[in-house]
């Protein structure tokens, strides 16, 4: 069945900073987003979500005015960037970031998590909420649906780009069954 990848809304962060896993609230822009996405959703029977502030509260949002349960899915979080983690993009070491160009899928100049970890990751919750409930709406981060949607290993496989509170809908993410 179709899954339907929404990202979150906007989130409390300066710009330019890294911040993966790191647990933000969103904006004071959060309900005119959240009515916005809400508005264009096809319809869905469920909402999973990912647990950090900054989805779920868009899943809360979009299960009370659906009137629809929404789950937590673990795996749905962003991409684990260990020691990168709320710093300035331009702050992060060069050789750092030379290392990953140098091996995008396997390195972890950061100690977090390669980009291999998070697409097997996204590849196995995708493929375990796709036979669940008919149409399921998946409440997630732009790294998440990146990895969904790469069709290939390198850094341009990974280049889709979706706004905060857009979303895609499935079977084209790679792994999921038609």
């Amino acid at each position: 069945m179709a899954l339907i990848l929404l990202r979150h809304t906007t989130p409390e962060v300066p710009p330019n900073v890294c911040y993966g896993q790191t647990d933000l609230d969103v904006t004071a822009t959060f309900e005119t987003e959240s009515a916005k996405a809400c508005a264009a959703l096809p319809t869905v029977r469920l909402v999973v979500t990912s647990p950090l502030i900054r989805c779920r509260r868009l899943a809360d949002f979009v299960g009370q005015q659906l009137k629809l349960p929404v789950e937590e899915d673990c795996r749905l979080m962003e991409m684990d960037f260990g020691t990168w983690e709320g710093q300035a993009w331009s702050a992060v070491p060069r050789a750092e970031i030379d290392a990953w160009a140098e091996d995008f899928l396997h390195a972890r100049p950061h100690g977090g998590e390669s980009v291999a970890e998070l697409r097997a990751r996204t590849t196995d919750v995708l493929m375990d909420w796709s036979d669940s409930y008919g149409s399921t709406l998946v409440v997630t981060h732009s790294g998440v649906i990146r990895a969904a949607l790469a069709t290939g290993d390198t850094v341009g496989d990974f280049n889709t780009r979706i706004d905060f509170g857009n979303f895609i809908t499935t079977p084209q993410a790679q792994g999921v069954p038609n």
